[in-house]
């Protein structure tokens, strides 16, 4: 069983180290096909469940609960009344990640995976995060933003990812015992987070391999 179940800040590299862990670790990635998914499920047009995706520039929540549209300037438009609840995308967003988690491969990336598999015992839960300025500084690079566009996109996600896990499971993705790795991907170069991740994933097999067969390590 090889699944990871990542978290990323903004400007942390999660975009960029989680595909390429998948690729090394020969597991699908989950992404952009969990709203695919979702659309099928929920019978919507892909474009709309592609607005209510929680990594949408402005987060689920900010699109969809007016008490979000009202607080903050940052929010676009509303999505059309006809569209899916915030509660229907995100249990099916849930059966989604689930079924990935079943199948004893994946990498999943945001949808808060690592809380809704925090019981899953051999799934590999990380954090990516680092410092405010660094993680606007490797997004400028990343992404070729200038600092106002980083800064701004920052804060826009860093406040929709949190209010998706407060809103929907009373979570903060922050929480340290979330996880089995956390990694400040600002401080380390992107691959040798792949690597660290890979190892750690690794290591987790075998320990789950040897608890099967009732081994004990000295």
């Amino acid at each position: 069983m090889t699944v990871v179940a990542i978290s990323a800040s903004y400007g942390a590299g999660g975009s960029r180290i989680a595909p390429a862990l998948a690729r090394r670790l020969g597991v699908p990635f989950l992404d952009r096909a969990i709203p695919a998914s979702v659309a099928a499920q929920l019978q919507v047009p892909l474009d709309e469940a592609e607005r209510c995706d929680e990594r949408a520039e402005a987060g689920l929540l900010a699109r969809l609960l007016a008490s979000f549209r009202a607080a903050d300037a940052y929010v676009p438009a509303a999505l059309p009344a006809e569209g899916p609840l915030a509660e229907d995308f995100q249990q099916a967003t849930e059966e989604v990640v689930r079924r990935q988690a079943a199948s004893g491969q994946g990498v999943i990336l945001g949808r808060a995976a690592a809380f809704i598999l925090r019981e899953e015992p051999g799934v590999l839960r990380v954090r990516l995060d680092g410092p405010r300025e660094r993680r606007v500084a490797q997004a400028m690079a990343l992404e070729g933003l200038d600092r106002a566009d980083a800064e701004r996109r920052l804060r826009e996600s860093d406040r929709a990812h949190g209010a998706y896990a407060q809103r929907f499971y009373g979570a903060d993705m922050r929480d340290p015992s979330l996880y089995q790795l956390m990694i400040d991907s600002t401080a380390l170069a992107l691959e040798r987070c792949v690597e660290l991740i890979a190892i750690a994933a690794g290591a987790l097999q075998q320990g789950a391999a040897g608890e099967g067969a009732g081994v004990v390590s000295p």
